[in-house]
């Protein structure tokens, strides 16, 4: 039995659905080129992206409606504003979470090179887990987490690369970055589980800020994406409604070098935000750790207190930022 990011992953479906999808990956398929054959003149920092992710966890966990919540709004905006990118909107919606709790999202979303007609979308969620509920100490299930990994990963990639791309756009394609909200305040089990996760991305959709004529060619979830030695397999539901986005990245990620973090097999099915994109219309897949060598399937952080800035790996987060800058740019 799998876990999903929001829920169960329905290990049983993805088993038989994802048969005819498993490759038998070649050498040059898991092992990293010492001579990368893609270079890029936007080059992703480590410590930069370390950087990102200590601001966030210095705030505190960014549990939605919480002071540090909106501190973290604060930081991000701000950050996007201090390296060229003016193009910010926040988009506001009730939601109700799992629990009964009625919230407020907001949802942040910029646009780099904003007048592009031809678009990719990259997006993370930004809020952290309620609960430890999943941590080995039963006193810590109601303790909020950090969530270094679990959120503050994904959005380290999309500050860094509004770093590097906001001053200097690429010619020609537009970047969007969007920041979800209350992603992670859903139930693990029980009746119709899956839809209490996500649900920032579910009224985003509603709202999109997309003619035909600039919908996003394909758009890019980043999640969980910073643990020690994290490798990245193909993820079910996007090899299912993404597969030439998913083909194209993880060529990329070879081409850069990252076939050793990047595996070209498939892994778990998780319920997570990029399904709500995909619904509405725009390919999207979910880079994320779904198949832990240790777990089998999350990173042993994921929804524990051991979700920290000590968990964090340098290394992934280049390695993945590095792989989505390409894919921007390579034609």
């Amino acid at each position: 039995m799998k876990l999903s990011h929001c829920a169960l992953l329905l290990a049983a479906i993805a088993s038989a659905a994802c048969t005819g999808t498993k490759n038998n990956a070649s050498a040059s398929d898991t092992v990293a080129q010492t001579a990368p054959a893609l270079q890029s003149r936007y080059v992703a920092d480590p410590d930069s992206l370390l950087g990102f992710v200590a601001a966030q966890t210095a705030i505190g966990p960014r549990v939605p409606g919480s002071e540090a919540h909106g501190k973290c709004v604060d930081f991000i905006t701000s950050s996007l504003e201090k390296h060229g990118v003016t193009s910010v909107s926040i988009q506001e919606a009730p939601v109700t979470t799992a629990d009964g709790t009625r919230l407020t999202a907001r949802n942040i979303f910029a646009s780099i090179n904003p007048d592009a007609t031809e678009r990719v979308l990259l997006l993370a969620h930004y809020d952290t887990r309620p609960w430890a509920d999943n941590d080995p100490d039963p006193a810590m299930h109601n303790t909020p987490i950090d969530g270094a990994n679990d959120g503050a990963s994904g959005v380290a990639v999309l500050l860094e690369t509004a770093r590097l791309l906001g001053p200097v756009p690429p010619d020609s394609i537009g970047v969007d970055l969007l920041f979800v909200d209350v992603e992670d305040s859903g139930r693990s089990d029980g009746p119709d589980s899956d839809a209490t996760w996500c649900l920032g991305s579910r009224e985003w959709v509603k709202q999109m800020p997309y003619t035909p004529a600039n919908k996003p060619r394909y758009a890019i979830l980043l999640d969980m994406v910073g643990g020690i030695g994290a490798k990245f397999h193909r993820e079910h539901f996007s090899h299912r409604s993404a597969p030439g986005v998913v083909d194209r990245v993880w060529a990329v990620a070879r081409q850069s070098g990252y076939g050793d973090r990047f595996i070209n097999t498939t892994g778990g099915a998780v319920i997570d935000d990029h399904i709500n994109i995909n619904n509405a219309g725009i390919p999207c897949i979910d880079i994320i750790e779904s198949l832990n060598d240790a777990t089998g399937t999350f990173n042993p952080t994921w929804h524990t207190m051991a979700d920290n800035i000590k968990a964090i790996d340098p290394a992934s987060l280049k390695a993945v930022t590095q792989t989505v800058l390409n894919t921007i740019i390579t034609p």
